[in-house]
């Protein structure tokens, strides 16, 4: 299946000579440029929709349980799937302990990535406009936290008394019979969704070289 089977699929080419352009070539990029707004505007309504979905569930669910073990795990289904806090100063599943800066910095990069992609008159269309929307809130969640913009002190024994906190708030909790899967939130769920249809498209929707 080739790429030009997905819906909403443009490409968009810029040029600075657009006062000599014929009239239904300059209406054609009038076009053109429409559709960049429609889709940046859908890739920041996702974008922030996402983000804010995050960030205020992480806000009640740590404003109900309190800081890692200061309340019981709120058990929906019992021993299989829950509400617990946790700081995750690593990265997804809490890989790389203790590197916040490098993962907030490595954060930045990718979402100033994201962007230019976006906004560049590139070929894309709107499968890809949205999963971008979708990564990009995963990444905006988590790096508010990882900037300590949640304003969370220390008061577990290992860092210094009432240190700022930067770490991830983690809060949902999966059993796999008697191993509990690493806490995650919701922008945990974006990235790895993200990555899952990205991979997804790569392998079926998009043009396979030709070997003649």
């Amino acid at each position: 299946m080739s790429q030009n089977t997905i819906p909403f699929h443009i490409t968009v080419s810029d040029s600075k000579t657009d006062g000599l352009l014929p009239e239904s070539e300059q209406k054609n990029k009038s076009l053109t440029k429409k559709f960049r707004f429609f889709y940046f505007s859908w890739f920041i309504g996702i974008a922030v929709i996402c983000s804010i979905l995050d960030l205020w569930t992480k806000q009640a669910i740590f404003r109900y349980l309190g800081m890692p073990g200061e309340k019981e795990t709120w058990w929906i289904w019992k021993d299989v799937f829950g509400f617990q806090t946790a700081l995750n100063e690593g990265a997804l599943f809490g890989m790389g302990q203790g590197f916040v800066i490098a993962f907030a910095v490595l954060s930045i990069v990718m979402l100033a990535g994201i962007v230019i992609w976006v906004v560049a008159p590139f070929s894309k269309n709107l499968f890809l406009i949205i999963v971008m929307g979708l990564i990009s809130g995963g990444i905006v969640g988590n790096l508010y936290d990882r900037l300590g913009l949640h304003q969370l002190r220390w008061n577990d024994g290992f860092h210094l008394p009432d240190a700022p906190v930067y770490a991830v708030r983690d809060w949902i909790l999966v059993m796999l019979g008697s191993y509990s899967w690493p806490n995650f939130n919701l922008a945990d769920s974006y990235l790895v969704c993200g990555v899952i249809f990205l991979a997804v498209y790569t392998l079926f929707f998009t043009e396979k070289p030709s070997h003649e």
